[in-house]
């Protein structure tokens, strides 16, 4: 089961706004806010699939991180410290 179907499970209730092609990187929800929260470096490594390190991160902070979808805007863990 992933952290994403686990939360699913857990908090049936909720209604979560969910990052296309990103469920890999979920990483926990925000209890207050019943927001999902995702890895930066986990996001950057699913765009890598596709795309060099560079583009990648150019993409996610430009097209992904800095969207506005609403209150249930998902939080984006920044936890790359190389």
């Amino acid at each position: 089961m992933t952290m994403l179907e686990d939360i699913f499970e857990r908090f049936a209730d909720e209604d979560f706004q969910v990052a296309d092609g990103f469920d890999e990187a979920v990483i926990g929800v925000e209890s207050r806010s019943m927001r999902l929260i995702y890895s930066r470096s986990k996001c950057i490594e699913i765009l890598m699939r596709d795309m060099p390190r560079e583009e990648a991160e150019e993409y996610f902070d430009f097209n992904v991180c800095d969207a506005y979808v609403g209150e249930k805007t998902p939080i984006w863990c920044d936890d790359d410290f190389e």
